[in-house]
């Protein structure tokens, strides 16, 4: 039996925190507040679930193309501790979690998480014939700040004002570090017929665009603070934030791709933290709008 670090490993489960801390902060606004434990508790639940499904069916539709790539043949499927069956079966309880949880939130998340999953495990196979692909992978995560949204207020209101800004930053930035990522296996992708941008237009173009879908990001922040009159808690989160993104770009050039997984993992694994804090401190600090 496979051990169970090797189940948190295939899904990189520490990596949870790329998504949900926007899902909870655009809880907080939504309910201008503290959403009730329940919420919270589904809204979480319904978060890690939907990453583990989306990440296992990933894993599993890939794992020919993992074994052909020497940077991840040694991942648990290629290298056999984890068998695809039991994968498999891991995907359909996730999703079944994901959904079940959306549905005891409402039942209008319960509907539209059946299209979320959709998009969450469509992503996976968009690499084999569309370049676009790391703008496919940006909406999955995407969406949760949406979702945590409607879960909260408990309907599709006209006030989208602040879900829509949030989701549009968060589409750039995971689009912008996954292009980032994808350089690392440029001549892999560009051998095999994988369509990633790295192997269409070149590292330094891709990792041009990456710069600038960070940009549009941060602009994006920029502009919920401003139009959801926050508070400067959020307006220092969101130029750390800026900070942390420009610090990434330093890290990796053309030439010198020996720091992605720091700039990768490292780096991006506080921007969601950073604005956490920030709405926290908007909603709960003196200076904060409630």
């Amino acid at each position: 039996m496979a051990p169970f670090s090797a189940w948190l490993r295939l899904v990189r489960f520490s990596h949870s925190v790329f998504a949900l801390p926007f899902a909870l902060m655009s809880a907080l606004l939504a309910a201008r507040g503290l959403p009730s434990a329940r919420a919270i508790l589904l809204i979480t639940a319904c978060c890690v679930a939907a990453r583990t499904a989306a990440m296992a069916f990933n894993r599993l539709v890939d794992r020919r193309i993992d074994a052909a790539n020497p940077r991840t043949r040694a991942r648990e499927l290629p290298a056999g501790v984890l068998q695809p069956r039991a994968v498999a079966v891991l995907v359909i309880v996730a999703s079944a979690v994901f959904v079940a949880g959306a549905f005891a939130l409402s039942s209008l998340c319960g509907w539209l998480s059946l299209p979320v999953l959709c998009v969450l495990l469509g992503y996976s196979f968009t690499k084999r014939f569309t370049a676009a692909a790391h703008l496919v992978l940006g909406p999955g995560p995407g969406l949760a700040p949406l979702g945590a949204w409607i879960a909260v207020r408990g309907e599709l209101d006209r006030d989208l004002g602040a879900p829509l800004w949030l989701a549009g930053a968060v589409v750039c930035w995971v689009a912008g570090f996954d292009i980032l990522y994808a350089c690392q296996d440029e001549g892999f992708d560009r051998d095999s017929g994988l369509a990633s941008l790295p192997a269409r237009c070149g590292i330094a173009r891709a990792l041009g665009l990456a710069k600038l879908l960070h940009v549009i990001a941060v602009a994006l922040l920029a502009a919920l603070a401003y139009s959801e009159h926050l508070s400067p808690w959020f307006w220092a989160a969101v130029m750390l934030v800026a900070v942390l993104l420009w610090a990434q770009h330093r890290l990796v050039r053309p030439d010198d791709l020996s720091r992605i997984d720091l700039a990768f993992f490292t780096f991006n694994g506080w921007v969601g933290f950073i604005l956490l804090l920030g709405v926290v401190g908007d909603v709960y600090l003196p200076g904060g709008r409630t």
